[in-house]
């Protein structure tokens, strides 16, 4: 999947699979992790908020099911 790189001190690119609902997330420590279900306005507030990590933490992270890939 193709990924967009991030300005954030904990991620450093996120991606997105409108067809799958599934957002994709590599974090600075080289893990990456996706996330199911997630609806595509929450992949777009995330691309446009000042603090990614942040977003992650109160919106995705606890809320939707996910793997870690690497």
């Amino acid at each position: 999947m193709d990924r967009t790189p991030v300005s954030s001190s904990n991620v450093s690119s996120i991606g997105y699979d409108s067809q799958a609902a599934f957002l994709e997330v590599e974090f600075t420590s080289g893990d990456v992790y996706q996330y199911f279900e997630v609806p595509e306005y929450l992949y777009k507030q995330l691309m446009n908020t000042s603090s990614h990590g942040q977003f992650l933490n109160d919106y995705i992270k606890h809320s939707y099911r996910y793997q870690k890939i690497r």
